[in-house]
């Protein structure tokens, strides 16, 4: 009975998983999910933690043991997702950034968004030029401290707010002189929306870049915006392409196709590769839900039905608003550590970005203005101050879920075992997505190469055995057919098979060859 009991609790044990989801703020939403819980389920409970009714723009994401992001699908299983064991680690992020953070109805959905930018500043993915820079860390300031008070704020004092990987003396002072002069009086919530209406303006804004290379080697970054298609190179845009020039994504192991329409009927096909089949993957499918959100009329009308469980928050308090500030630079190299393995590059200071295709603003104020980098980082791939703890034995313990190398379902194979074969999205005129399959299983091209090489090699060695062995049985005949006299020829002639051969086939051979040779011998007499 009580071996029953146990053996009972722990089966129910087995079923609960613990989970934590470290939120924008830096603060951690811990909580037990069931076994078969889907991310719809985790999903609502952080919504309705922050009490969040525009759902639509955010995701959770999490990391494998490979070091490889991904998003919870919110329609399947979080522990077949999942190819660590638990207890379970992951992020609340902005997973689509709004064409116009303005048009936001609720606050806290603003104050997310602007806590989400802001990680972008400090972690180099929002580049802009050394003005914009000191205008939107004097935002940030506003909304911490509030107005510049001499009493509170001694000399130096913004030095304390990590905005920017790496940044200036001579920016700290333009940041200071900004916030006591330009920004008295603002509220909190008014420089938050003065925040996010001046990164909206930028270039990079709502870029989250993912490591490829072009078909040159050379590094790039490929992200997708609320408003297209973008490629970069260091702190350049080489390539943008809007949402309706978009007609198809394809990708095949590592390799991954843009299909485009152009003005004039142009069309261009872009192909970067990624570091492995699962991050082409990861790309794909990120390019393919941008396009069907942005493009297809899927950007949320705000007009969602409210929670009824729970008190409704009309704002959010000043006490988490403020950020963790204290070792933030080992945060951020242990960040780096964890995240994927992309050289670090260096960005030039004299270069700019390609023309904007939206608000295009000229700046002609100090010298170091028309600089578009406030930093000498080029951009990561990561997303947040602390780094999404992966366990050490996790690895171990994935590989012992699956004994023998056979997986639990098809889901856990479709996200574990990688992705064998390419899939493709193919776009119409409205957006929506005409076709969504697979692609015929493809080697890359050294593969390919490989495979000839072998190919031939076992040809010529069979080709090569084949004219041995015909030499050799050509030279045996002749040596038994002679007149040497060798014990060893004399055992072959006695034979029945070597008389046989001799009178029914040698013997008639050499009469015709023989024939022939007089004939031609006579042909040439009477020539």
């Amino acid at each position: 009975m009580l071996s029953r009991f146990m053996s009972g609790s722990i089966r129910n044990l087995e079923r609960e998983y613990n989970c934590t989801v470290r939120l924008l703020d830096d603060s951690e939403y811990t909580c037990t999910i069931q076994r078969d819980a889907k991310g719809q389920y985790l999903f609502d409970l952080i919504c309705h933690h922050h009490n969040l009714l525009e759902k639509d723009y955010f995701g959770i994401r999490y990391v494998d043991p490979d070091k490889q992001r991904h998003w919870l699908g919110f329609t399947k299983c979080i522990a077949k997702q999942m190819k660590s064991q638990p207890p379970f680690t992951m992020c609340l992020r902005v997973k689509f950034y709004p064409p116009d953070p303005a048009a936001l109805k609720e606050e806290i959905t603003r104050y997310l968004v602007f806590l989400q930018i802001k990680r972008d500043l400090y972690h180099g993915r929002l580049l802009c030029k050394t003005s914009d820079a000191a205008m939107l860390a004097a935002y940030i300031l506003q909304a911490e401290v509030g107005d510049y008070d001499p009493g509170k704020h001694p000399e130096g004092y913004s030095s304390k707010f990590q905005f920017f990987p790496k940044h200036s003396e001579k920016l700290e002072r333009r940041i200071s002189d900004i916030h006591k002069t330009e920004l008295i009086g603002q509220t909190p919530e008014e420089s938050e929306l003065n925040f996010l209406q001046k990164a909206q303006e930028l270039e990079t804004y709502g870029v989250d870049p993912h490591p490829c290379k072009d078909v040159s080697g050379n590094p790039a970054f490929l992200a997708f915006t609320p408003f297209g298609f973008t490629v970069l190179q260091g702190n350049r845009r080489v390539h943008f392409l809007n949402w309706d020039e978009v007609t198809k994504l394809k990708f095949e192991a590592k390799t991954f196709h843009i299909y485009a329409n152009q003005k004039e009927d142009k069309k261009i096909i872009l192909t970067y590769f990624a570091p492995t089949p699962e991050a082409c993957k990861h790309l794909w499918k990120c390019g393919v839900e941008n396009q069907a959100f942005y493009k297809a009329g899927l950007v949320p009308s705000r007009s969602c039905p409210s929670i009824t469980h729970g008190p409704r928050l009309t704002s959010v308090p000043r006490q988490r608003r403020r950020a963790v500030h204290i070792s933030i630079m080992e945060g951020l190299e242990s960040l780096r550590d964890s995240a994927h393995s992309t050289p670090v590059r260096s960005v030039s200071h004299g270069d700019s970005f390609m023309p904007r295709h939206r608000h295009q603003t000229t700046d002609a104020g100090e010298g170091g203005s028309s600089q578009r980098v406030i930093s000498d980082e080029a951009y990561c791939p990561s997303d947040s101050v602390l780094p999404t703890p992966t366990a050490e034995h996790s690895l171990e313990l994935a590989v012992a879920r699956h004994p023998n190398g056979a997986p639990c379902s098809i889901e856990e194979e479709e996200s574990e075992a990688g992705t064998p074969e390419g899939q493709v999205a193919e776009f119409g005129p409205d957006g929506r997505v005409l076709r969504l399959g697979r692609t015929r299983k493809s080697l890359p091209n050294n593969e390919v190469q490989e495979l000839h090489k072998f190919i031939l090699s076992v040809l010529r060695m069979f080709l090569v055995t084949m004219g041995l062995l015909f030499a050799l049985l050509s030279l045996l005949i002749m040596l038994t057919e002679s007149d040497l006299d060798i014990a060893f020829l004399r055992d072959i002639r006695k034979t029945p098979e070597f008389q046989q051969f001799h009178f029914e086939y040698f013997c008639p051979l050499r009469r015709w060859v023989a024939c022939k040779f007089r004939w031609m011998g006579g042909f040439l007499i009477d020539k």
